[in-house]
């Protein structure tokens, strides 16, 4: 998995430590919100050129990987 998010960063000087695109201060999150808000993959590069389309895929990837580590207890009805 680390060959296909290496260009997601965690450094505890930038963003907080969040997860950024490449140490650029642009976060995981708000690509993720940008993708949330409708925007296409299109319109992000458009409005961020510093943004390349792998960045974007593999914004996502580490998002499922993130969301697919953790685990919740959901009582039964």
């Amino acid at each position: 998995m680390v060959s296909q998010i290496n260009r997601i960063t965690v450094n505890p000087n930038v963003c907080l430590g969040q997860p950024t695109i490449r140490e650029m201060r642009i976060t995981v999150g708000f690509v993720l919100k940008l993708l949330a808000s409708d925007l296409s993959v299109t319109e992000i590069l458009e409005a961020y050129p510093e943004l390349e389309n792998e960045d974007i895929r593999q914004a996502l990837n580490y998002a499922a990987w993130a969301v697919s580590e953790r685990t919740t207890n959901i009582p039964s009805a």
